[in-house]
């Protein structure tokens, strides 16, 4: 299987490492896998949907 690092991840799904970081703790993403300090996650794993609150619009 081919890996991607979180900063790649990010770049790629147009959020931050430190987002891609969390969902990978969360188990958000498939198959991601830590080494150490650093994430490695499947090249075809899809962008979880956003789950987080939004604010109601005023």
């Amino acid at each position: 299987m081919d890996y991607i690092t979180a900063k790649e991840a990010s770049e790629k799904w147009g959020i931050t490492t430190r987002r891609v970081q969390v969902l990978c703790a969360q188990n958000k993403i498939s198959g991601a896998i830590r080494f150490g300090n650093t994430w490695a996650i499947p090249r075809q794993a899809i962008k979880p949907e956003d789950r987080r609150r939004k604010r109601a619009k005023e």
